[in-house]
């Protein structure tokens, strides 16, 4: 998983929820699913990689995703114009790498906010 201790060894008791926000392989978070406690839930926020459930233990997995608004968006963007929100930007990738950047977040290995840019032509 890349992290200093592994919350599978680090969870001493099983969970009510597990709640995933980050891009993880699908191994890992089916690891991590273990940890839930019979009748619990899992969630995820992920799109690529679906919740795993358990029906013998009545685990439910639960897929999370988020509306648009377009509202919120332009907000959003007034502030980071003015300088009041910062969005740290890990790379820029063209259109024709996109399919890589949903491989790597799949396997857990993309790190950072990914800024696709698509040429005018």
């Amino acid at each position: 998983m890349g992290l200093a201790t592994d919350p599978v060894d680090a969870v001493a008791e099983p969970v009510d929820v597990l709640l995933n926000l980050a891009p993880i392989s699908p191994e890992d978070f089916t690891r991590l699913a273990g940890l839930v406690r019979d009748g619990g839930v899992v969630v995820s926020t992920t799109v690529w990689m679906p919740a795993p459930s358990d029906d013998e233990r009545e685990v439910r997995g639960i897929d999370l995703y988020v509306r648009s608004d377009a509202d919120q968006l332009a907000e959003l963007v007034s502030r980071v114009d003015a300088g009041d929100l910062r969005v740290d930007v890990g790379e820029r990738v063209s259109l024709d790498e996109v399919t890589d950047v949903h491989s790597r977040a799949a396997a857990g290995t993309l790190t950072g906010k990914v800024v696709v840019v698509v040429d005018s032509e």
